[in-house]
């Protein structure tokens, strides 16, 4: 009996959530005495999944999966699941993710915990503690079933690696017809250096950027701590960003280790998606701000002065310790 993890990849690579969702997967396995196994989908070198405690790869090659159909997908990793006689499976908290796990929980009949913040906190009865109320509590559920879907919040646990000497075997499900009943038409893809999905830090822009032409800073800000870009959702909606970039309970929740506000007020749907990141850092004129009541730190001030002068000494910091 081993445990499944469903190690997403983009473009041939794996994102850093399948290095942290194996690092887990490799911790409960210790605890119950099993092993990892991942499915993954078109991707390419699966060797480095062995340096996280993975120990055998599925890898499943197929045109049809392309693209990501959810229902195709959540298929996929239902066969695996049988095929390894597995009890409990893993995914991530990333957008495809959230789509699949409840997909693939229904056509396991297995009990599903989204959220989950940390190792079991018990494997008999099976409990794990998981965020509630847009992360402003913790629950502890219990499930019951004989096969479990778990959705690890991202950011939650970490990577840690500890090498495995892991077996890759090709796998080819049934894939139907009836699994692309839903076809994606197009794709928005964001056009940052690094991804929101994939970052540590996150510099993120409000209505204080008074427009496009003045985002060039927080770019210069973003290159600088190796960070992703991102903004609110007022943002967004002028046209001023794409949609991609959109942090929030609206858009994309984050849980970075830094999260840099440049200019957003805090609305509490922004904060409430991005409230699980571990340093928050706001710098806005108004002191009143409500995003400063929920900060680790802040600064009252006038960005265009603030931020260019905090790049320049990141630069010089860089360079004195390189």
């Amino acid at each position: 009996m081993s445990i499944l993890i469903y190690a997403e990849t983009a473009e041939g690579k794996f994102k850093k959530v399948a290095f942290e969702l194996a690092s887990y997967g490799k911790k409960v396995a210790e605890a119950l005495g099993t092993t990892v196994t991942a499915v993954t989908v078109n991707a390419g070198d699966v060797s480095e999944l062995a340096k996280y405690g993975v120990d055998k790869v599925l890898k499943v090659n197929s045109d049809k999966l392309s693209g990501f159909t959810a229902k195709a997908y959540a298929d996929v990793i239902k066969q695996a699941a049988q095929k390894e006689n597995v009890k409990l499976i893993l995914l991530s908290s990333t957008t495809d993710s959230l789509y699949l796990a409840p997909m693939v929980a229904v056509a396991l009949d297995a009990g599903f915990a989204s959220n989950v913040v940390g190792l079991p906190v018990s494997t008999s009865p099976f409990q794990v503690k998981r965020n509630a109320f847009s992360n402003k509590a913790f629950n502890i559920t219990e499930i019951n079933t004989d096969v479990k879907v778990l959705s690890l919040a991202k950011n939650s646990y970490g990577i840690f690696e500890s090498a495995s000497a892991a077996t890759a075997e090709d796998f080819s499900p049934s894939i139907s017809d009836a699994d692309f009943s839903v076809k994606v038409e197009s794709v928005e893809k964001g056009s940052g250096k690094v991804t929101i999905a994939d970052a540590d830090v996150v510099v993120s822009g409000g209505r204080g950027m008074k427009g496009p032409e003045n985002w060039g800073m927080l770019e210069d800000l973003a290159a600088v701590l190796g960070a992703a870009t991102a903004c609110s959702k007022p943002v967004s909606d002028l046209g001023w960003r794409p949609h991609s970039e959109h942090v929030g309970q609206t858009g994309k929740p984050v849980a970075t280790n830094l999260y840099i506000a440049v200019g957003i007020s805090g609305a509490i749907q922004h904060i409430a998606g991005i409230n699980s990141s571990k340093v928050k850092l706001v710098i806005n004129t108004d002191a009143e701000a409500p995003f400063f009541k929920v900060a680790d730190y802040g600064v009252v001030g006038d960005a265009f002065d603030i931020v260019p002068r905090l790049t320049q000494k990141l630069k010089e910091f860089k360079a004195n310790n390189s």
